[in-house]
């Protein structure tokens, strides 16, 4: 009994901080509606498309009928470089860097609501089989394209949170 007294303190403190989950009252809360009506803008190559599906699957997808309120640009920056080098020159590790700039703005007046980055990069051994770097590779940017999904996401609902509380 005597452990549980500081755990209840502490949990009735933590309810009049003003913390507020993100989802609450589910698919009614502000972030879940603002995810709902967000267009994502198609993005070039590989890396495009894996962000666009990555950020499709956390997000309700704006039926095509609908108009969408927001629209999602993305400007990706991919790019492998070599990092280990071993005595016959040749590359030991890579590292794979998957940059995003992105702006979501409101389609009815073109203005930004949010401008950001998000990033992340994965580490990626080069060995003998020419295969097995490319798959390596290939796995290390669907990774990259989820963390960056993720990350994406995250800014956008803590941003509408964030203007909810506001008003």
């Amino acid at each position: 009994m005597r452990r549980l007294l500081p755990l209840a303190a502490a949990l009735m403190m933590l309810g009049g901080c003003g913390l507020k989950p993100l989802y609450s009252g589910g698919s009614a809360s502000p972030a879940a509606q603002v995810l709902g009506e967000i267009e994502i803008v198609p993005m070039e190559g590989r890396a495009g498309w894996l962000l666009a599906n990555a950020l499709r699957e956390r997000m309700s997808v704006v039926p095509a009928s609908a108009s969408p309120r927001y629209r999602l640009q993305i400007a990706l920056d991919d790019q492998i470089t070599g990092l280990a080098i071993r005595r016959d020159d040749s590359v030991a590790r890579e590292r794979r860097t998957l940059r995003a700039r992105y702006q979501l703005v409101e389609v009815g007046n073109d203005g930004v609501v949010l401008d950001a980055t998000a990033g992340s990069d994965a580490g990626i051994d080069v060995v003998g089989s020419d295969y097995a770097t490319i798959a390596a590779e290939a796995t290390a940017l669907e990774r990259l394209a989820d963390v960056v999904a993720d990350q994406i996401i995250t800014r956008i609902s803590v941003s509408v949170g964030q203007n909810a509380a506001k008003q």
